[in-house]
């Protein structure tokens, strides 16, 4: 079967804004989207939550002319990776089906196929 990364990029600001409550309801939304993807026909591969883009660290350069840490590229983001998942479906649509359902309450998912080199 196919498989999709599911990218979650979101908001990190309305999570602020919401609290602890906010946070725990957008929680317990991951957590009843696992069983959904069995329901829809799809299977987890694998997924996490990311840490605030504050935490991150940005490299820019080769390893020819040298690689240096650098201050975020894109600092007016409004919405940032905040998590993944890894999944397998049938094809395009049944991935679709299944992104639809991901929890992305202050932002919005992006469906990537992964590329088999398998095959080739």
């Amino acid at each position: 079967m196919p498989k999709y990364l599911l990218l979650i990029h979101e908001d990190e600001s309305a999570f602020a804004a919401g609290g602890q409550a906010s946070f725990d309801e957008v929680m317990a939304a991951h957590m009843s989207f696992a069983t959904e993807l069995d329901e829809l026909g799809g299977k987890s591969l694998g997924g996490e939550a990311l840490q605030p883009l504050a935490t991150a660290t940005f490299l820019r350069g080769t390893r020819t002319a040298g690689v240096a840490a650098v201050d975020n590229p894109s600092p007016d983001v409004k919405e940032a990776l905040g998590g993944y998942y890894l999944v397998e479906a049938e094809d395009d649509a049944q991935a679709r089906r299944i992104a639809e359902r991901c929890p992305a309450p202050h932002g919005y998912i992006e469906i990537r196929p992964i590329w088999d080199f398998s095959a080739e």
